[in-house]
């Protein structure tokens, strides 16, 4: 609709057409996987939440927040920066071998989370059949830019492509360890708290989307956790046809799920703004 306000991002984004992919769901588990290795930032989380009890509440804000800066108004995606950064700068947390106390709005700290989580949206849709070229995925890490300024930080400082991202994680590894932190989210992962009647459909189902979003982190990450996984092309195949499958449900249906953020996207702006990969390169 003429005039009605894009948001941060808009129809024309990398953004926009693949935040509607419903891989994005195994995609934010993997980065869980992969964030859990800093210590310090896992620490960060742990020790300002019940992780066990509240890990669905945690998973649901987060991807209410991605939905919030993809598809809501300018306004919306800055109010849920703004309250992401109160709630970071009053936080704090302690390394348990050296006694000091750090805020988890650390530079370093909020750079780890938001390029764990770059990294696995991109990963994982691409691996799975999502079709962006190289110039595209390029596009869309530099898109996100914006989304870590909501956060606190610099965006001149984040990596705008797939080399920097590349440079960023050969930069950090040395500080990644799976410790204690990390094998409790590692197990929660695997075996969520349930209703012993759904505990067979857990085991069925959740675990093996756990299995497939932990399959897909890069090698390092599998040393580090030291679980092996299938190997690269068993792995591509299961995130392929898993990939199929979820898209061969119709979207309107996966929108009606909450928080309908694309359904509120395309009222505002029309339905030329229902994101489909098909749209990208037009």
């Amino acid at each position: 609709m003429t005039g009605a306000d894009p948001g941060l991002f808009g129809p024309g984004s990398v953004t926009w057409q693949m935040h509607g992919d419903p891989m994005m769901w195994i995609a934010g588990i993997r980065a869980l996987y992969l964030q859990a290795l800093h210590p310090r930032a896992v620490r960060g989380v742990m020790q300002n939440s019940d992780f066990r009890r509240d890990a669905w509440g945690r998973l649901m804000r987060t991807a209410n927040f991605v939905g919030t800066t993809t598809y809501g108004t300018t306004e919306a995606a800055e109010r849920a920066g703004a309250r992401v950064r109160k709630i970071h700068s009053m936080l704090t947390a302690t390394d348990p071998d050296t006694g000091e106390r750090y805020g988890v709005d650390e530079p370093a700290l909020l750079m780890w989370v938001h390029c764990a989580e770059i990294d696995s949206y991109l990963h994982v849709a691409r691996r799975s059949g999502f079709r962006l070229t190289d110039a595209e995925a390029d596009r869309y890490i530099a898109e996100h830019r914006q989304s870590a300024r909501l956060v606190g930080l610099d965006p001149g400082t984040v990596p705008g492509d797939r080399a920097q991202l590349a440079a960023y994680f050969e930069k950090v590894r040395p500080e990644l360890a799976a410790g204690p932190e990390a094998r409790e989210v590692d197990d929660f992962l695997l075996r969520p708290p349930t209703h012993p009647v759904l505990v067979p459909l857990r085991e069925v189902l959740w675990r093996r989307v756990a299995q497939l979003a932990y399959a897909s982190l890069p090698p390092y990450a599998h040393e580090l956790y030291g679980r092996p996984a299938p190997a690269p092309a068993t792995v591509t195949r299961q995130l392929r046809l898993t990939g199929l499958l979820l898209r061969s449900v119709p979207a309107r249906v996966r929108w009606q799920l909450p928080p309908k953020h694309i359904l509120r996207a395309m009222a505002r702006l029309g339905p030329a703004a229902r994101p489909a990969p098909y749209k990208l390169g037009r």
